[in-house]
C-alpha cells in the first residue's frame, strides 16, 4: 500500500443516521466504493472524522452523496464547512466527486436556494424535464475537455458514469475553473480545475478503467498516466446494458444466484465472482435482486450486504441492490410504509429528499390483461402489436407482487406516474408474461411507460438475442436494457450485445 501520502476522504452524506442499522445506507455504500477504488490502486486512505482531520490531510477526496441542502447542514453543524474552505484556500490537493463538486459553488436551487461553500462562482440548477429531457441524468456520457489537466489525461473520447438531477452551469464568472463540460440537453460543468483544486460531476470510482485512471492521476500526479484503449469515440449519452443477478437464500441459509432451474450457485462468493466477470465482460451496471424479499428476508440482512461490499471491491461500474424493502426508518426513528399518497412522509419522498431521487429505483412487475374494449377498465390500455388469445386487440398491464404470484388493482402506467410523483428517480420495468421466454422485451409495455414518465426506464424480461436489445432502444424511450439468464448461461455474451448495438448505430460504452 502506498502510505507515504496521507489521503483522507470526507464521507459527506445528506443523512444523519442515529442507529447502526441506518448507517447501512446509500451514503455508506457510495463512500465505500470510492475507498475501495483507491485501495485497488494501491493507496491507503482514512476517513475524516473531524475538522482537524481535514487540515491534516496531504490529499483530500470529497465524495458527496445526497441532497445539497442536507449535506450543507451536516458540514456546517460539524464545523467541516469552514475547514474545507480553509483547506482549499491553502491550495492543497483536493478532489470533489458528484455532490462534492456541486457543494463548491455559491448556491443550489435544490430545496432552495441554499448557499454552498462559495469556492466557485455559480448556481446549481435542476435539469429541465419540461423540454422532454429524462431526469435524473443517469448513465455513461462523454466529456468535452476544455482545459489541459493532469487529472483528465487519458479520458478523452471515453464515457464516464453520471447519476444526478442537478448540474452546475458554465458562466463568464466560472469559465476559468472549467476543465470539461458535458452535454445533456444543454452544456453543463462536468469537471473543474484550479491549481490543486479538482472536482468532477461524474463518478470515477464507477467509470471502469477510465475512472480508475482518473483517480490514479489525482493520487499519483507524477506518474505518466495510462490511456485506456477505445474502439469508438464517445459522443453522447450511451444506452446501458445491465447484467442482473437474482439472489435468494436457500433452505441452508446460503445465498444462491438463480434463474429458474438453469443456474444455481450455493456459495456466498459465487455471486461476487459472477458480478466481477460481468464487469470484465463490459456490463454497464450490475444489479443484485433479493428475490427472497417477499418471504420477509429484509434488504438489510447481513449476507446480502456482504455480497454488495465484496462486489464493490472488484467491480468498478455501478452496483444496485433491491428487494426486501418494507419500510424506511428516518432520522427520528419513525417507520413508514413505502407507498402512500403524497404527504411528504412516505418512504419514497423521504429517501428522495435526503439522498436525492437518483438514489431511488422502483421495480414494477406487471402482466397483461386482455380486453376487447378499452372502456371495459379504468386503467390505461394499449393496442397490442399481437392480439390476445381470444382475438383481443387491447390490454392493460396489472401490477403484481410476490414474484408475480399476487395481483393488485392498479395498472403499470398509473403506478409509474405515481412513483415518479412521489420521488422515484428510475423505474425497473419487468413483464411477467415475457420473463424467461427469450422472445424479446414487451415493446408495448416499455413504450407505454417510458413515454408516460420523465425519469429513466430500464427494460427487463424477455431478452433472448442481441436483436432484442437494439429493438427496445430503437422503438421505445428505454434508457437501459437488463438481462439475466442469457448472460448466466453464456447464450448471449455482453460483448456480442455491445458489438451488435454499435453496428445498429446505438451509442454504447465499448
Amino acid at each position: 500500500m502506498a502510505t507515504a501520502t496521507s489521503i483522507h476522504a470526507v464521507p459527506c452524506s445528506a443523512g444523519r443516521p442515529k442507529r447502526r442499522s441506518q448507517r447501512r445506507g446509500a451514503s455508506t455504500v457510495a463512500v465505500r466504493a470510492v475507498r475501495n477504488a483507491i485501495r485497488h490502486l494501491g493507496f491507503g486512505i482514512r476517513d475524516v472524522r473531524s475538522p482537524e482531520d481535514i487540515l491534516a490531510a496531504d490529499r483530500l477526496v470529497f465524495p458527496g452523496v445526497g441532497a445539497f441542502g442536507s449535506a450543507m447542514d451536516v458540514l456546517t453543524r460539524s464545523g467541516m464547512a469552514d475547514a474545507l474552505r480553509e483547506y482549499i484556500r491553502r491550495d492543497r490537493p483536493f478532489l470533489g466527486i458528484c455532490l462534492g463538486l456541486q457543494l463548491l459553488f455559491d448556491s443550489s436551487e435544490e430545496n432552495g436556494p441554499i448557499s454552498g461553500l462559495g469556492v466557485v462562482p455559480g448556481v446549481v440548477r435542476r435539469f429541465d424535464s419540461s423540454k422532454g429531457l429524462i431526469v435524473p441524468h443517469i448513465g455513461w456520457n462523454a466529456l468535452e475537455i476544455t482545459k489541459d489537466t493532469q487529472l483528465l489525461k487519458g479520458a478523452e473520447g471515453h464515457h464516464v458514469y453520471f447519476v444526478h438531477s442537478y448540474h452546475a452551469l458554465p458562466s463568464d464568472e466560472n469559465k476559468e475553473w472549467i476543465s470539461s463540460v458535458c452535454n445533456y440537453g444543454e452544456s453543463f460543468i462536468s469537471s473543474i480545475s484550479m491549481g490543486n483544486i479538482q472536482a468532477v460531476q461524474f463518478h470515477p470510482e464507477k467509470s471502469g478503467a477510465t475512472g480508475l485512471s482518473i483517480l490514479k492521476n489525482f493520487l499519483s500526479p507524477n506518474s505518466s498516466g495510462s490511456k485506456v484503449p477505445s474502439r469508438r469515440k464517445a459522443s453522447n449519452l450511451a444506452k446501458r446494458v445491465i447484467a442482473c443477478l437474482d439472489v435468494r437464500s436457500n433452505d441452508s441459509g446460503d445465498l444462491v444466484v438463480t434463474k429458474g432451474d438453469q443456474y444455481d450457485v450455493r456459495n456466498l462468493g459465487k455471486p461476487v465472482d459472477l458480478a466481477s466477470q460481468y464487469y470484465i465482460d463490459g456490463a454497464d451496471e450490475v444489479s443484485f435482486l433479493n428475490i427472497t424479499g417477499f418471504r420477509d428476508f429484509p434488504l438489510g440482512d447481513l449476507p446480502m450486504l456482504e455480497v454488495l461490499r465484496c462486489a464493490s471491491e472488484k467491480v468498478f461500474v455501478p452496483l444496485t441492490v433491491g428487494g426486501g424493502i418494507r419500510d424506511f426508518t428516518d432520522a427520528n426513528g419513525s417507520s413508514v410504509r413505502v407507498f402512500q399518497v403524497k404527504t411528504g412522509k412516505s418512504s419514497l419522498e423521504q429517501i428522495s429528499r435526503v439522498y436525492g431521487n437518483q438514489a431511488v429505483v422502483v421495480s414494477i412487475d406487471p402482466r397483461r390483461v386482455y380486453v376487447k374494449n378499452p372502456e371495459e377498465v379504468q386503467f390505461k390500455t394499449v393496442k397490442m402489436s399481437n392480439k390476445g388469445p381470444l382475438g383481443e386487440e387491447y390490454a392493460w398491464y396489472q401490477c403484481t407482487v410476490s414474484g408475480g404470484r399476487d395481483s393488485r388493482p392498479i395498472g403499470a402506467y398509473e403506478l409509474a406516474k405515481a412513483v415518479e410523483e412521489l420521488g422515484a428517480g428510475e423505474i425497473l420495468l419487468n413483464c411477467i408474461d415475457c420473463d424467461g421466454q427469450g422472445c424479446g422485451f414487451d415493446i408495448d409495455l416499455v413504450k407505454m411507460v417510458s413515454d408516460a414518465v420523465t425519469i429513466p426506464v430500464i427494460a427487463s424480461s424477455g431478452a433472448g438475442a442481441v436483436e432484442h436489445f437494439s429493438e427496445v432502444f430503437e422503438k421505445t424511450n428505454a434508457s437501459a436494457a437488463l438481462a439475466a439468464g442469457i448472460f448466466h448461461r453464456k447464450e448471449v455474451p455482453i460483448s456480442a450485445v455491445k458489438e451488435h448495438l454499435v453496428d445498429a448505430g446505438v451509442e454504447v460504452r465499448v
